[in-house]
């Protein structure tokens, strides 16, 4: 499917139905307060609804802000789940997930980095479409998680890993401001103090480095008494001047007895940190049991998620990538562990999850976690509780069409919720002047946005220009105006709704999601092979609990 176009220097992936991505809604957001729990100020957002019109509806505000973008996306492994289809067929698996990438591309600010979870079914195909979306020279790493821990018996090689695929916007602001891992005790436990030094526990490394330098071929004598040379094909780390410095400060070991070769100290206050690499053993970042049973901890088996991951590498992931109050965004959120851990670290999130495990799930373990909730990470960091989230909704399609298929406004549209349309579909903010009534919407200091269902006569376009500042523009959008008033004013354009919106984007389609399929179980196809020492069970929820009909407008 990888093929070469007109562009000779440019290989790329293809599939059918490629470049055929959706025009867009960008929707508002309703808040639900029903839903919403903790800190009123808080800018954390949980979002109901369809991921695809949630990034969408997000871009304007959040195009270049998030710092950690974490998915897991459905696998394509032609296993059904209860949430999610995860059988979609490969080119509208490809389709479905380019469309999203491009968004999240959008929304990552300059050292901001996107890990996507997957299995081997698409890793590769997704990898060399990243290749495209976010540059080749932005990859970072494909990283493997064990998240097993017993093989899976049904397969000819047992699978105990997946990939954690790793792109940043611009590698090299992302690599400036990537974190270490803290040590481990077993690192720290390599530091002692054996001559008491007063810097405290250090190591010590060879101080010979391998070639030929004159000036680091000296010759150095031990408290002993005992010479040393380098030895053959390699010289002193240091010139002899930097060495006699380190001496005089004791940041040189020569054993016990004074007379072994030289070696030069590290000492455990220098140390900031460990580089991570990219095989993480389900002893550091958990597993797929550990992440089941914080699940069944929370809801109970008889409500569990189907795939869920540990808290501890979603941590992993946040804690390299991002610091404190920085953005962490998840589109699919499932049961909502990236947010929960997200916030337990003290960082922004924004959470996106279609399904009705929204307000099953995601909705009640947050709360939780704002209740100060223990289990996951929390003892790890601290965790005490505080903060607080939104939760939204996506609102109806602007425009739906009548009886005889003519496009026309929403009725469930109120002025407020059309003003915010407007102004989003037009590129600006929706920023209500409390004195102005002419100035809802803001795009820059001196040009304005006014929405309204009135019929706009001569006497009133000449009455809201009399109150413009000379330098000041305005757009009008409205359902009918006279026809002397375009163009009567240089400083003011009048536009017609819904006329000014047909063939922006796709009105009245409200699902752009993986597909919910229930595929068959083949004979004989069995569970996940678990240690005898566990007993895990899991059933998918059957709650009908559904959001109040009741918002208010998110601006």
């Amino acid at each position: 499917m990888s093929k070469q176009n007109s562009n000779p220097q440019k290989l790329e992936l293809t599939w059918i139905g490629k470049g055929e991505e959706p025009k867009l809604e960008p929707r508002i957001l309703i808040e639900n307060p029903e839903y919403s729990y903790g800190d009123p100020r808080t800018e954390n957002m949980l979002i109901h609804g369809d991921n695809l019109l949630a990034l969408k509806a997000l871009e304007q505000e959040y195009a270049g802000k998030v710092k950690c973008v974490y998915i897991d996306p459905p696998y394509n492994t032609g296993n059904a789940f209860e949430q999610y289809d995860d059988g979609v067929e490969h080119s509208l698996w490809l389709s479905l997930i380019c469309s999203r990438l491009k968004i999240l591309y959008s929304l990552l600010s300059t050292s901001g980095s996107i890990w996507i979870t997957l299995d081997d079914n698409e890793l590769h195909y997704c990898k060399v479409l990243c290749d495209e979306i976010f540059g080749r020279k932005n990859f970072v790493a494909n990283i493997v998680w064990q998240k097993r821990i017993q093989p899976d018996m049904r397969a000819t090689l047992g699978a105990g890993h997946d990939h954690i695929l790793v792109y940043a916007k611009d590698y090299s602001s992302f690599r400036s401001e990537l974190n270490l891992l803290p040590p481990s005790d077993a690192q720290v436990n390599r530091y002692t103090n054996q001559d008491n030094d007063p810097n405290g526990p250090w190591v010590s490394a060879d101080f010979m480095a391998k070639g030929y330098r004159p000036n680091q071929m000296y010759e150095i004598v031990s408290p002993s008494g005992k010479k040393f040379k380098p030895r053959p094909g390699s010289c002193w780390r240091n010139v002899e001047s930097v060495f006699n410095q380190l001496n005089s400060e004791g940041k040189i070991w020569f054993g016990k007895n004074g007379d072994s070769v030289p070696r030069k100290k590290t000492y455990l206050n220098e140390l900031q940190g460990i580089a991570s690499w990219t095989w993480w053993p389900n002893n550091e970042v958990g597993h797929n049991q550990e992440a089941k049973k914080e699940i069944n901890k929370l809801f109970g088996a008889e409500n569990a998620f189907e795939t869920p991951k540990p808290e501890r590498l979603v941590n992993r992931i946040i804690h390299l990538s991002t610091k404190p109050n920085d953005i962490v965004l998840d589109s699919f959120l499932g049961s909502g562990t990236t947010a929960a851990v997200a916030h337990k670290m003290g960082r922004k999130w924004i959470g996106v999850e279609l399904g009705e495990h929204a307000v099953t799930h995601c909705y009640p373990r947050l709360k939780q976690v704002v209740d100060g909730e223990q289990g996951g990470i929390s003892k790890a960091v601290d965790w005490k509780g505080g903060g607080g989230f939104k939760f939204y909704t996506l609102a109806p399609s602007l425009l739906n069409q009548d009886k005889f298929g003519n496009w026309v406004i929403n009725k469930e549209y109120n002025p407020d919720m059309l003003a915010a349309a407007m102004a989003k579909q037009e590129g600006f903010r929706y920023e209500p002047d409390p004195y102005t009534y002419w100035k809802q919407g803001v795009s820059s200091e001196k040009d304005f946005m006014f929405t309204t269902t009135q019929y706009i006569t001569v006497e009133m376009l000449d009455r809201i220009h009399d109150e413009m500042q000379p330098d000041e523009n305005l757009l009008i959008c409205c359902k009918i105006f006279a026809p002397e008033c375009e163009g009567r004013h240089a400083n003011i354009s009048v536009k017609k709704i819904p006329t000014v919106l047909l063939g922006k984007c796709e009105f009245g389609k409200d699902d752009y999601s993986f597909k919910i399929v229930n595929l068959p179980k083949e004979e004989g196809e069995e569970e996940e092979f678990l240690d005898p020492m566990e007993e895990i069970t899991s059933k998918p929820t059957t709650s009908k609990s559904k959001p109040s009909d009741q918002p208010s407008l998110f601006d």
